[in-house]
């Protein structure tokens, strides 16, 4: 029996004003040629479905044209579990129309944890494989907010939280298990930041609770479930050297700092209900990123040979120089005219250098996050340090309420 892990996919997402909707689509039709090609028995999304609570029709057409070209290709079940990027209800929404698909989605933790172990079953109506789709675990989902808890107490909350949830799905998919004829394999999902993992710059990924809280460690994951499919984090990483537990990756890159990074999505193969391979399947490239740093002549010459080369390509320029080059745009834009390069950012950081040098500070705001600008304003009203972790942390749970209502 084959599984296909993938993740992140951030559908609706833009790179600094450009529309991906053609990368998205190539994506997914790739998808429906590798799961038909690898002759695969189950497809698992672990998470961020979408890139907002609110996705575009688009992305909405998007999603649900791809599920429903799913069955062709002989793969007998989806699962989708909601990442933090997405809207639990959305998700859920059409929950019943599409079990009779065989397409079980799990947007948020549910009250009764059974809703939450599938049991998947092969062509003649046999279990063949238990699934404990565990979603995105909000706060108020695994934690109690009790007057005057400390920073640790919350994070000792979280920690307890996330594994009592999957302590007790776990005991569920084991009285299932023990209740079939035959044994069968556990598989288990989140969508979590796991100790220890990998991030990128400009990945997009957000910190799902303040600082390092909530970051679970692999250790504490039940030793009864035979593969964890994680979702969250877009570099594909094995966790704590474990082939079991791994993230797959997002696959196309979120932003240039991911431009040079292969991607893909893990193939999982299990033998008489056993864990037997898991193998990386490389994802092809649908649009050519590139970041150039340098001083002008190393970019200029960089730029010049792209422009050449009469492919697509987006590009990011960082300008790194002790010269001061206030037509550093104007410039680019004259090599790259009537050619398929496009210059989607531009950081003339020798300019950046000269503003703070005269204690004039800017910031493109596009650049940064909500709790970007909430550490700004911390600083600018010159709140005490020992402060700061305690408001951000309410800061986050207000923006968290704010985003998913």
């Amino acid at each position: 029996m084959k599984l296909l892990h993938t993740s992140d996919w951030h559908l609706g997402r833009h790179l600094y004003g450009k529309r991906r909707e053609a990368e998205f689509q190539a994506f997914l039709d790739w998808l429906l040629v590798t799961l038909k090609e690898q002759t695969i028995d189950v497809l698992v999304v672990a998470g961020d479905v979408f890139d907002t609570s609110t996705p575009s029709n688009q992305a909405q057409t998007q999603y649900y044209q791809f599920l429903t070209r799913v069955a062709a290709t002989g793969c007998r079940h989806v699962v989708i579990i909601a990442g933090n990027h997405d809207s639990p209800s959305f998700i859920n929404a059409p929950q019943q129309l599409l079990s009779s698909l065989a397409i079980h989605v799990i947007g948020q933790a549910c009250a009764d944890r059974q809703d939450e172990v599938l049991a998947l079953k092969n062509a003649a109506g046999e279990v063949e494989l238990i699934v404990c789709a565990v979603p995105y675990l909000r706060d108020r989902d695994i934690r109690t907010v009790q007057a005057g808890e400390s920073v640790e107490d919350k994070a000792q909350k979280l920690i307890a939280g996330i594994q009592a949830h999957y302590d007790e799905v776990a005991s569920l998919a084991v009285a299932l298990r023990d209740a079939l004829p035959q044994p069968v394999p556990i598989v288990a999902t989140g969508h979590l930041f796991t100790a220890g993992g990998q991030l990128l710059k400009d990945d997009g990924v957000r910190d799902l609770y303040v600082g390092e809280l909530g970051h679970f460690s692999a250790a504490r994951f039940p030793s009864v479930f035979d593969y964890i499919a994680l979702g969250h984090l877009h570099v594909p990483q094995k966790v704590a050297q474990q082939t079991h537990i791994r993230y797959c990756g997002s696959p196309i890159p979120m932003g240039f700092g991911e431009a040079t990074h292969q991607k893909e999505v893990c193939i999982v193969e299990f033998h008489q209900a056993a864990l037997h391979q898991v193998r990386a399947l490389p994802i092809p490239r649908f649009q050519a990123l590139v970041q150039l740093q340098g001083d002008w002549s190393h970019i200029e010459q960089q730029l010049t040979e792209l422009c050449g080369t009469g492919e697509s390509v987006w590009v990011e320029v960082v300008y790194q120089d002790q010269l001061l080059m206030t037509d550093l745009r104007e410039r680019i834009e004259t090599i790259c005219a009537k050619s398929s390069v496009e210059v989607l950012r531009i950081q003339n950081l020798a300019m950046v250098q000269h503003t703070l040098k005269s204690n004039a500070i800017t910031e493109c705001l596009d650049a940064l996050t909500p709790m970007d600008v909430f550490e700004r304003c911390l600083a600018s009203h010159e709140i005490p340090e020992s402060q700061h972790l305690s408001l951000t942390s309410a800061f986050q749970e207000i923006w968290d309420q704010h985003r998913e209502s």
